[in-house]
């Protein structure tokens, strides 16, 4: 999903690296989430994350990495995790300063890729290559 003009609207590529900053913050500190992150130099993921919604908000086709279904298949992630993941990125666009109506634009080109991630049990989930571990963990 697009939205060509969001990035503009919303100020631009720095205003992305910031809310992404206080987003995966939030994520690394998470007694559930973090457990995703444990072996992913958090600087790393917030530039693949920055430039993917670049790419989704009228910046160009800047991403180069891999598509969210492909890059996240070994991962169990069920409707809990992925709503609690998108209330934190909301909590975090709004502490960012973003308006209410622009929030709820990234979250819908967000939320667009939901149906790419979540799985509806732990049998979903594939590895990406023979020593890959399939990441599942229980809410604490």
């Amino acid at each position: 999903m697009e939205d060509n003009n969001l990035l503009q609207d919303v100020g631009g590529r720095a205003v992305l690296e910031k809310v992404h900053k206080l987003f995966y913050d939030k994520l690394y500190e998470h007694p559930w989430l973090k457990k995703f992150f444990l072996h992913i130099e958090q600087k790393l993921i917030e530039n693949q994350q920055t430039d993917f919604m670049v790419s989704n908000m009228g910046g160009g086709k800047i991403y180069s990495g891999g598509l969210p279904k492909r890059v996240h298949r070994h991962m169990y992630i069920t409707e809990e995790l992925f709503d609690l993941r998108t209330k934190i990125l909301k909590e975090s666009i709004l502490a960012c300063g973003v308006k209410e109506a622009l929030v709820e634009r990234w979250i819908r080109i967000d939320s667009a890729f939901k149906h790419s991630l979540v799985k509806s049990s732990v049998d979903k989930c594939e590895k990406r290559y023979f020593t890959d571990e399939i990441l599942s963990f229980p809410k604490p």
